[in-house]
């Protein structure tokens, strides 16, 4: 098994690499461990699922 940096994971998953950064810190990415000040993330990990809220606007006067 390899290891991929939080650039190359948010490369992959078409997100930004601070939310990488964001979920490694949560510990919501399974096998990451830090390398200095570097996330070391497995080849094989999962995107984790965005539990995030999304806000809906409301278009009417």
């Amino acid at each position: 098994m390899g290891y991929i940096t939080a650039s190359q994971a948010a490369e992959k998953w078409n997100i930004s690499q601070r939310r990488v950064q964001i979920l490694c810190a949560q510990d919501r990415i399974e096998g990451v461990f830090k390398l200095g000040e570097n996330w070391a993330i497995p080849d094989d990990a999962q995107k984790p699922e965005d539990n995030r809220k999304k806000e809906c606007k409301n278009n009417e006067g």
